[in-house]
């Protein structure tokens, strides 16, 4: 009897303590919402919506969880895992996560377009991707939005990287690694999202190899989208909608007040990482990229078709299911 008391004991601890992990109240209105971001440049809505709190003010009576990644799949596998609800993300890690898991993710807005460059060390002048030939290049994260453009670079220029028989060797590290690995001399290029291309530049030196606009479509190519889990935002588009509501607030914010908004987006960098940018890097950074909702459909399918070219991606990806920008579209009607 005892351990049948001691056994029921314990399934109601377990029942207890997971309803108070819920992020839901006992009426069933969400009362934790929780929000993937990256301290990048390319996550300017997110940074600026964090620090002067227009996320907090739209979604009300819920608190805002923000959960920081350095790239897109640890943010991925947290989505799938649903330990975060809604994201700023790269589109190739969308992707590939939305394949993986039979579309428990949706695409709801674009972010920031531009915004990746390609660098060597200072000491190594490489004009074009030939000249990786032979060389270590770093990327945020394997499988990230810059490792898959990497690789569709590599392929553009006939080159593979070791792992596919290849002479380029591709290395991932976490953004603020790469600029003490290059100086070192342990990395020789480098394909990064802003403003750590601006940094490294700045800071070490580094070789331009390809700016943003010579990478991709000539610089109008989608680098961070708005992501959500599927079921909640069947279960939730009241809450989804209010956020999409800051988030083309601040969008036309930032293109508008471009001064303060890179002041408030600086400070709340230097909360995320405890290291402010200086103003020209962070005004280079800026320049690399734009500043939008739009999701760039043709943008994100060409990326499907580079994930499939990479092997990243073994089937094919329908853009039109995984994309649903209705609740931006309702949005931007209403203010039209």
């Amino acid at each position: 009897m005892r351990l049948k008391f001691f056994a029921l004991f314990i399934i109601v601890a377990i029942v207890i303590s997971s309803a108070g992990c819920s992020d839901k109240s006992r009426n069933g209105e969400v009362s934790t919402v929780r929000i993937g971001l990256f301290p990048n440049i390319t996550h300017a809505q997110g940074l600026l919506g964090k620090e002067n709190g227009a996320f907090q003010k739209a979604l009300g009576k819920a608190k805002i969880d923000w959960k920081i990644f350095n790239a897109g799949p640890s943010e991925i596998e947290a989505l799938l895992a649903d330990e975060i609800d809604i994201g700023y993300i790269g589109p190739g890690p969308a992707i590939n996560g939305f394949a993986k898991s039979n579309g428990a993710i949706k695409i709801i807005a674009g972010a920031v377009n531009g915004g990746e460059v390609l660098v060597s060390r200072k000491d190594m002048k490489i004009d074009d991707v030939k000249g990786l030939n032979g060389k270590k290049v770093a990327i945020p994260q394997f499988g990230n939005t810059q490792d898959l453009t990497l690789h569709h670079l590599l392929n553009e220029y006939g080159l593979k990287d070791t792992t596919r028989g290849g002479t380029v060797e591709i290395r991932q590290a976490e953004n603020p690694d790469i600029e003490t690995l290059m100086g070192k001399g342990d990395i020789d290029a480098a394909l990064v999202p802003e403003p750590w291309g601006s940094i490294l530049i700045k800071e070490i030196n580094a070789n331009v190899v390809l700016d943003y606009d010579k990478i991709l479509r000539g610089g109008d190519y989608s680098t961070t989208v708005v992501v959500v889990r599927t079921q909640f935002l069947k279960e939730h588009p009241d809450i989804v909608e209010e956020f999409l509501k800051a988030h083309v607030q601040l969008t036309d914010y930032i293109n508008k007040n471009k001064s303060e908004a890179y002041t408030s987006i600086n400070k709340e960098i230097y909360e995320l990482t405890k290291k402010p940018l200086p103003n020209d890097i962070l005004n280079t950074s800026f320049n690399r990229l734009k500043v939008t909702v739009d999701p760039e459909k043709s943008s994100i399918n060409d990326y499907i078709n580079l994930s499939k070219e990479a092997g990243f991606l073994k089937n094919d990806v329908d853009v039109n299911k995984m994309i649903d920008t209705s609740l931006l579209n309702k949005i931007l009607g209403n203010i039209k």
